[in-house]
């Protein structure tokens, strides 16, 4: 009894962190850890949390009963019976169990239709609920995680909760096709439970991609697909982004002539290709004098141009970082149109990149690695073998900090490795810095790899 207001006050300044060890599926500990709760961590009275008023201006809520009442929603779960439950803290003030309240987050207003304390599984209704509380609402139309609900007349937006930002990504398809739109369904039922999980689509692989905090967040979501919406899943690693570029100038001409009988199709055009610098994309200059091209028909050179270099040369990627310059052509009165200069563009591309020598971009990350200092050497060497640049290394007591950019193609399984040599107590984070030319012994591989999984695309 001597001890516990000290360590009430310690852990209230977060000097101390209590461990205590139990096991939910033996059912050993758990009294112990609601003891501890109750006896040591701090009461929320007295809490104090900032957000923005109706105004607009910085305000703050303290946990407060007689004051204004305020609730954030701090999870979401979708359950088979009751739908939709909302977790709330109630941050100051009372909630009834059939009140009207707004969501000040979103401008819109919600109604209740009960309130329940948390009792392992059950759930107990109440008719009311006060600040420091946390409660359950079912059937929230419009509230999401984050969201704060407070009354109309004294609406407050707290600070949103601190979502950790995802760090790995996975491909993701249905084991059975024809599942598609019950992934979709079911991941965003997730995801409104999870906001740290991400489910996008890349246009340019044609992939859907699950990302998370970790890998083992990712394979947990997909274990929950399983169990609770029946839909099963197989993960891998992304396709890797790629870009193509050239690495000099080059001329050439492209001219499409088709005569069938009656109007025939006729376009000429002589272009210049120059390499641009990273991240520049795509620029098209229009040099024609003296009318060797109608203006009407120069825009369709360049459509022309844009269409086949989103194909790329090599492996079909989409080739960045260059200028085309059209500084020459012909056309005939009758004979020539819009697709026939599209289509003499394309040719004159074609031709330009057999001369501009062109090569492979890929995508380097910056990579952050926070690991105990006795991994150092390993994970140093590790991320040498991947290709990795060292650029620093920061001391955190007993953990250092890496900072080393490395290819995108060489993380793609990093999470697993890490887990191995520092035993699971390691993390990792992965954010794009800039594309960089693949070396030649490795760009072969790609392009074979490439031209093998599109004769393979074309054969199914």
């Amino acid at each position: 009894s001597d001890i516990v207001p000290g360590l009430k006050k310690e852990i209230a300044a977060r000097k101390i962190f209590p461990v205590l060890c139990a096991s939910s599926s033996l059912g050993i500990g758990a009294v112990r850890v609601l003891d501890a709760c109750v006896a040591l961590l701090p009461s929320p009275e007295g809490g104090v949390m900032d957000g923005t008023g109706k105004d607009g201006k910085p305000a703050r809520v303290f946990t407060n009963e007689k004051d204004h009442a305020v609730a954030q929603v701090f999870k979401t779960m979708s359950d088979p019976f009751a739908g939709r439950i909302s977790y709330l803290r109630i941050r100051s003030g009372h909630f009834q169990s059939d009140g009207s309240y707004w969501n000040a987050s979103r401008g819109v207003p919600e109604r209740f239709s009960g309130l329940f304390l948390l009792q392992g599984k059950e759930h107990v209704s109440v008719p009311e609920a006060h600040a420091g509380d946390i409660v359950a609402v079912a059937k929230l139309k419009e509230t999401a995680t984050g969201d704060t609900l407070s009354t109309k007349d004294h609406a407050v937006v707290l600070t949103k909760l601190n979502v950790p930002e995802a760090s790995i990504a996975y491909a993701i398809e249905p084991k059975a096709k024809g599942d598609e739109d019950k992934i979709s369904t079911a991941l965003h039922k997730l995801i409104e439970e999870d906001p740290s999980l991400h489910f996008t689509r890349d246009e340019e692989t044609k992939e859907f991609h699950l990302a998370g905090a970790s890998q083992l967040h990712v394979e947990i979501a997909v274990a929950r697909l399983k169990k609770r919406y029946g839909v099963e899943v197989i993960l891998h690693p992304p396709k890797v982004p790629y870009r193509e570029t050239i690495t000099r100038k080059a001329e050439a001409h492209g001219r499409h002539k088709k005569q069938t009988g009656g109007h025939g199709q006729f376009a000429d055009c002589k272009i210049k290709v120059e390499p641009l610098p990273r991240g520049s994309d795509f620029e098209f200059v229009d040099d024609i004098y003296g009318g060797s091209i109608p203006r009407n028909f120069i825009p369709a050179v360049e459509k022309g141009i844009q269409e086949v270099c989103r194909k790329g040369f090599l492996a079909g990627f989409p080739m960045v970082d260059f200028r085309v310059i059209l500084f020459d052509g012909q056309y005939h009165d009758v004979d020539s149109s819009e697709l026939a200069f599209k289509l003499a563009g394309a040719l004159a591309y074609k031709e330009a990149m057999e001369k501009a020598k062109p090569t492979l971009l890929e995508p380097i990350m910056n990579v952050e690695v926070v690991a105990p200092n006795e991994y150092m050497g390993d994970l140093m060497g590790d991320l040498s073998s991947r290709r990795g640049k060292v650029e620093g290394m920061d001391s955190r007591d007993e953990d250092t900090m890496i900072r080393a950019q490395v290819p995108m193609s060489e993380m793609l399984t990093y999470g697993a490795q890490l887990r191995s040599i520092t035993q699971g107590r390691g993390s990792f984070h992965l954010e794009f810095s800039h594309y960089s030319e693949v070396p030649h012994a490795i760009q072969d591989k790609i392009i074979a790899q490439s031209k093998g999984d599109k004769g393979a695309a074309e054969a199914g």
